[in-house]
């Protein structure tokens, strides 16, 4: 993933979430996998998929059930 693509895709999530404190981190080696932020809070895993000519971007975002409000 390039920095453009970070940049595009944070602008994309900022807008459509109406966060602007949403960050795309790029990773420190090649092929891994950016971090999504929201502030200092880690939000999930940013991946870019390139195949039949066509690229996309999928969020992987995990939410840990002791993160959850009780039931």
């Amino acid at each position: 993933m390039t920095p453009k693509d970070a940049a595009r895709v944070q602008a994309y999530l900022r807008g459509l979430l109406g966060n602007a404190r949403i960050g795309v981190a790029l990773p420190s080696r090649r092929g891994a996998s950016a971090e999504v932020r929201i502030g200092e809070e880690f939000i999930g895993t940013l991946h870019k998929d390139e195949e039949d000519g066509e690229t996309s971007f999928s969020l992987h975002v995990t939410i840990l059930d002791e993160d959850l409000p009780p039931a």
